[in-house]
């Protein structure tokens, strides 16, 4: 594979993607219709029907199982969803668990840290190698053919709720009523992909980027408290304060008074109030984040410059070069003052994580893998003078 794979892999295919375009290029069709007061009511009741189906059901059912409901109510949240045109519901709920278990690193589909704003936002829905489903991560929900049925045909209930605003509120009603609010869906669910891993607070530590935005939160029903959701993906609320409007979430209990859901899943009080200790995962994550935080080519070029006037460099450095040398042993023959203490990085995790019982052992992991990184890059140093 040559070193241009990976950009060709994430390009765009344009003619796959006419649909899609041409449903954002039909919004200036209004300018000929005209936007009818039937249209504009038609086209925002469908943006909250559909917030709500996507937050409802693609997300926190399919896609968490944070509640229960009956086989046929989830056809009808899956059918629903649908309609937003945003795929097949286990192709949705695949690509959204892939998310969360690689959340803001390499294998990450669409993270705004490590690729552009763009394509975290809606380029790369539109790359041919994402149109697939990776039906061993949905087995629970493939084993109902009723949503592979959803699944094949992925398109059926958005051409048909297309219809419908046709037949009530002729050209305008497609134009406004759905043409508008289907971009309008649109946009605001892929904020929480790109906004939403970049503008906000963080309240937890969740060993990626996701944070709070309060407007991402009133536009798309209250899944705008993102990174309280990454605290506890498991919860049907993300809002997890009482100030945190969350609609989704009311009108989930709504539903669960007529006993349409059931099983509705809270945060535990220990995670809410910081308390719980962090996972392996998430400390390793964020351990990650904070030594790569640090100027690691700085750091080893000066600790290389220390080093070439030290007595028995060259014995170490051909240790080094020969890999018979590990960073931790490296390290416990040299000491380099600007790798910082432990104490030092404890203070530095304490300015920039949130509260956590587990900062502790964030610092202790940091500091090591800060010294992995400036060993390597030292190594990479030392190895290219030496072939010059």
């Amino acid at each position: 594979m040559t070193s241009s794979s990976p950009a060709r892999a994430d390009r765009i295919d344009y003619p796959s993607s006419a649909a899609f375009f041409a449903i954002h290029l039909a919004c200036f069709a209004a300018f000929f219709t005209g936007v009818t007061l039937r249209a504009a009511l038609l086209g925002i009741g469908l943006y909250v029907l559909r917030i709500f189906a996507i937050g409802a059901g693609y997300h926190r059912y399919f896609a968490h199982r944070a509640f229960r409901t009956s086989r046929a109510f989830q056809f009808i949240l899956g059918f629903l969803a649908q309609t937003s045109a945003q795929r097949g519901v286990l192709w949705w709920a695949a690509h959204h668990r892939r998310h969360h278990k690689y959340s803001d690193t390499e294998l990450d589909v669409h993270s705004p840290i490590l690729r552009s704003f763009l394509y975290a936002h809606v380029g790369w829905i539109l790359v041919p190698r994402n149109e697939t489903t990776d039906h061993d991560t949905v087995r629970d929900l493939a084993q109902y053919k009723e949503l592979l049925w959803l699944d094949r045909h992925p398109y059926l209930a958005a051409a048909a709720l297309a219809f419908m605003t046709w037949l009530i509120a002729g050209l305008p009603g497609l134009v406004v009523g759905f043409c508008w609010s289907t971009v309008a869906v649109w946009h605001a669910t892929f904020s929480i992909n790109s906004l939403g891993h970049l503008i906000g607070r963080r309240r937890y530590v969740t060993g990626d980027h996701s944070r709070n935005n309060w407007l991402l939160a009133l536009i798309t029903m209250g899944e705008g408290w993102h990174n309280n959701h990454h605290a506890y993906q498991a919860s049907v609320r993300q809002g997890f304060r009482w100030w945190e409007y969350d609609f989704t979430y009311y009108g989930l209990r709504a539903l669960s008074w007529f006993g349409l859901v059931w099983d509705l899943h809270a945060p535990p009080r220990a995670v809410v109030n910081r308390e719980q200790r962090l996972g392996r995962v998430v400390i390793d994550r964020t351990a990650r984040q904070l030594a790569l935080s640090f100027p690691i080519n700085t750091i080893a070029n000066q600790a290389l410059e220390a080093l070439s006037h030290a007595p028995g460099w060259a014995e170490l450095k051909s240790r080094a070069l020969s890999a018979r040398l590990q960073a931790e042993t490296f390290w416990s023959e040299f000491d380099f003052p600007q790798i910082p203490s432990l104490e030092e990085m404890r203070a530095y995790a304490r300015a920039r994580l949130a509260q956590t019982p587990s900062l502790d052992d964030i610092a202790i992991r940091a500091r090591q893998r800060l010294l992995e990184l400036v060993y390597t890059r030292l190594v990479e140093v030392a190895s290219s003078e030496s072939t010059a």
